[in-house]
């Protein structure tokens, strides 16, 4: 992988993070295409890298919200921004289980399975396809639904199953209001990228990995700028457009991604 390749996947994970089309799964998809023969590990290390950059930029875009959660934290009151909070802490747990227990495991899908991401955005494409069915009561995401949402975040860690078009749909599909749904989502993931970089500094996997640092870098740059720029606008495109658009696009890439598969 070279500057420009880094350049390239920086922004394809940018513009895809907050679309409900798997940006891992694209990632995959764009390496394949570039020729990149990164080992699982390298390669899972730089995907980590490039959503943390996007989640700083989810940061920056919900500065406001991450204060006013901060905020109702710090006051020690049962108010609204502490329920969220708590909410947020339950989403993760599945993950978390998932990430300790099947690390290895999830870092060989890593490496350019071409076949499997096609088949997981099928997957996706059906997800959000039977969410767009769904009918919207209004309703503010619960505890019990904050760990469903979290087991689909969970399953939403293989490459090709949209994290956010997995929660948005999870959540939709349990009655909640979209609106709150996609706020939800893009918020949830933030502590848990933050815990998995905490992870790998502490344990020392990030210092031990053959990876090129000027390429993670470049491609976090990349990431995080394109992060900003889309989930600006493409946050609202989510909120007021049919998920059905997204099932179609992740039902044709992921068909091709099949087709390329086989064509190989």
């Amino acid at each position: 992988m070279d500057v420009l390749d880094a350049v390239i996947l920086g922004i394809i994970q940018g513009l895809t993070e907050f679309l409900p089309v798997s940006s891992s799964g694209h990632l995959e998809l764009g390496k394949a295409i570039l020729g990149d023969t990164s080992v699982p590990e390298e390669s899972l290390l730089f995907t980590v890298v490039l959503h943390f950059a996007t989640a700083l930029s989810t940061i920056v875009v919900f500065r406001k919200d991450i204060i006013e959660i901060i905020g109702g934290l710090l006051s020690f009151k049962w108010n609204e921004e502490t329920q969220f909070s708590l909410k947020i802490i339950v989403s993760m747990i599945p993950a978390v289980l998932v990430g300790l227990l099947f690390e290895e495991q999830l870092e060989a899908l890593f490496g350019g399975n071409i076949l499997f991401v096609g088949f997981m955005l099928l997957i996706t494409a059906l997800l959000l396809w039977l969410a767009d069915k769904a009918k919207n009561t209004g309703k503010k995401v619960s505890y019990s639904n904050a760990f469903v949402i979290g087991v689909s975040q969970a399953i939403a860690m293989l490459p090709g199953i949209s994290r956010s078009g997995a929660t948005i749909s999870t959540s939709v599909l349990l009655g909640n209001d979209k609106t709150k749904a996609a706020r939800f989502s893009f918020l949830m993931v933030v502590p848990l990228i933050f815990g998995k970089i905490a992870k790998d500094l502490l344990s020392g996997e990030l210092k031990e990995s053959n990876a090129d640092f000027t390429i993670l870098a470049v491609g976090f740059v990349a990431a995080f700028l394109a992060g900003l720029v889309a989930c600006t606008w493409m946050i609202a495109l989510v909120k007021k457009s049919k998920l059905s658009w997204f099932a179609v696009y992740c039902f044709v890439v992921g068909l091709a991604a099949i087709i390329f598969a086989y064509a190989q």
